[in-house]
């Protein structure tokens, strides 16, 4: 057992020879196993069982780990033949009797066997890691005997556990202390030289991965903001947010482990943090790897600091006196939106009136934005993994770390690139012209997504492979909407009507001219007068943009001539001008 590094990054490693292995096999094994290692690369832990040793390494302490979700029993494809049922009888015996003298033993080692008759008898070996106690091991083995008992009358079977290891057979397969010990003056010539050389190589490769972390961890710290700004820290930052350590945030994700992982936003990563008073709160810790990730950092603190809304995520603090930078929110158990329209789970299905719900607080949240906080702001990328859901089911827009602000009289942005494929408006992607008809855009393909229940960048036909808003566009113009409607929500005839109406205010949303998508106080007065009584009783739409795009479902491009399909025929030409950046997203 040993660990390598440092906070904020350190790693840990368990490697051991099962008992009956000789020094020599041991070493050999261990060498088997380095020319396997690469192969768990780049993730942050990996296992490796083989018959002879055993390999782990994670970016955590995991040595008092005696069982986990990875632990599995792996059994022979071919069965005994004959007398399966004494088979399998004496493969539990002889479990039941490894598992007790092992934890008996020790070396938490022990090999035996048992027979029903002289030709049915069953072998077993079974073996605990040295990180744990008697009781540990107790409990690990009998787990893993139970598990691997069930591969009989397979011929063999393994139990590969985070705490112990265990196999059967039809024979003898360990190495008896004899064949061991009876090695030659060879041998140990042989043995001595190989654990020199590869002691060597272990001490090479330990003091390389330290140089290596050493040099990351300082890059790491300069890539901080308070390395990179050192007392001058802009005053915003120290004043305007509540500043969180650190240590409690790597603490409270459980060092920032895969299972507190939230999702992933425009410029970092989502995590789920327990604070030393129990309060929940979600940390987003953000890339800084270069200017614009800076920049992106700032100007999501800058524009959520700056509104407040029933609608918004709100931003409880940050924290940037650690090698890494972090934004504190508020954190919501259901977590986005997408988990809920695009999954087909029953404990998570959003009934129509909760759906409509989420479409009039995404919209009221825009026109916030868009015409009633102090300053005008872009979002910028909208879409279902953008929107959060409270205890209540009720949306908050989240992640503004691409938000635009448009300031005094100004109408449009030109600026680079920048959202989520799919959701981008059509004048947006061809000549980078931003305003608030770009946000319009998204939110009308989320509303199509909301009662389809389909993303808007999955095929949805076999053969055709029309975008999901020509298919509604489609239904639509054939008075068929009913048609596309999520088969969660057919049920629900009273809402038919009223689903229709919203697909039509979606639809008037994604208009290929911006001039003829409504401004987001428009949509919401549509959605407040769900019975027609305040909207006007119809509304005229024209193509949507895509209409005529066909999208290649086999995986093949069509280069050039599939990029001037993306908008309406007039603008061609303007298209293939920009595919190549539109392609470098």
């Amino acid at each position: 057992m040993t660990s390598v590094g440092q906070d904020p990054i350190t790693y840990y490693g368990l490697v051991q020879c099962l008992e009956d292995l000789s020094k020599v096999d041991c070493t050999l094994c261990y060498g088997e196993i380095r020319s396997l290692l690469p192969k768990c690369y780049p993730q942050i832990g990996g296992r490796i069982y083989l018959d002879g040793c055993f390999m782990r390494y994670a970016n955590y302490s995991f040595f008092d780990e005696i069982m986990d979700s990875l632990d599995t029993s792996v059994c022979s494809s071919s069965n005994r033949s004959s007398d399966q049922r004494g088979f399998s009888s004496a493969v539990s015996t002889v479990l039941s009797n490894v598992t007790s003298l092992a934890v008996k033993s020790d070396k938490g080692f022990a090999v035996g066997s048992a027979s029903r008759s002289p030709k049915v008898a069953a072998y077993a070996l079974a073996q605990c890691w040295q990180n744990l106690n008697a009781s540990s091991c107790a409990a690990c083995l009998s787990a893993a005997a139970a598990s691997v008992a069930k591969c009989a009358p397979a011929e063999e079977g393994r139990a590969l556990f985070a705490g112990c290891f265990i196999r059967y057979s039809t024979v003898p397969f360990w190495n008896s202390k004899d064949s061991a010990s009876s090695s030659s003056s060879k041998k140990r010539i042989v043995l001595w030289t190989v654990l020199s050389s590869s002691v060597g190589v272990i001490l090479v490769l330990v003091v390389s991965v330290l140089a290596w972390k050493k040099r990351k961890a300082r890059r790491a710290r300069e890539r901080s903001l308070r390395g990179l700004y050192g007392s001058e820290l802009p005053a915003r930052i120290s004043q305007s947010c509540l500043n969180f350590s650190y240590k409690d945030l790597k603490k409270g994700t459980g060092r920032f482990s895969p299972v507190n992982k939230l999702g992933q936003g425009s410029n970092g990563t989502v995590y789920k943090a327990v604070l030393p008073g129990g309060n929940e709160v979600a940390a987003k810790r953000l890339f800084l790897n270069t200017k614009q990730c800076i920049d992106q950092f700032f100007n999501e603190v800058d524009v959520i600091s700056q509104v407040r809304h029933k609608n918004l995520v709100k931003l409880l603090g940050c924290s940037v006196d650690g090698p890494q930078s972090f934004l504190i929110y508020e954190y919501h158990f259901n977590r986005s939106l997408d988990l809920f329209i695009f999954v087909d789970d029953r404990n998570k299905h959003l009934d129509w009136q909760q759906r409509f719900d989420v479409i009039q607080g995404v919209a009221e949240g825009l026109c916030y934005l868009h015409e009633e906080s102090e300053t005008r702001i872009i979002h910028r990328d909208i879409k279902a993994s953008n929107v959060l859901l409270d205890q209540k089911l009720k949306p908050k827009i989240t992640d503004f770390g691409l938000a635009r602000v448009l300031c005094g009289d100004r109408t449009h942005l030109t600026t680079g690139i920048a959202g989520t494929v799919g959701y981008m408006a059509p004048e947006y992607v061809v000549h980078g012209h931003l305003t608030e008809k770009a946000d319009v855009y998204s939110f009308g393909v989320l509303v199509i997504e909301i009662v389809t229940g389909k993303r808007c960048c999955g095929a949805t036909g076999s053969h055709s492979g029309h975008s999901l808003l020509a298919e509604v566009w489609h239904s639509y113009k054939a008075n068929t909407t009913e048609k596309v409607v999520d088969a969660r929500l057919q049920h629900e005839q009273g809402a038919l009507e009223e689903i229709k109406r919203v697909v039509e205010i979606g639809l008037l949303c994604t208009q290929a001219n911006p001039d003829e998508r409504p401004a987001m106080s428009r949509v919401v007065e549509l959605l407040r007068g769900r019975d027609g009584t305040r909207a006007e009783a119809g509304l005229v739409l024209g193509d949507p943009p895509f209409f005529d795009v066909e999208v290649d479902v086999t995986g093949g491009g069509r280069g050039e001539e599939e990029a001037s399909t993306l908008l309406p025929r007039n603008s061609a030409s303007e298209v293939l001008g920009s595919h190549s950046e539109f392609s470098g997203i």
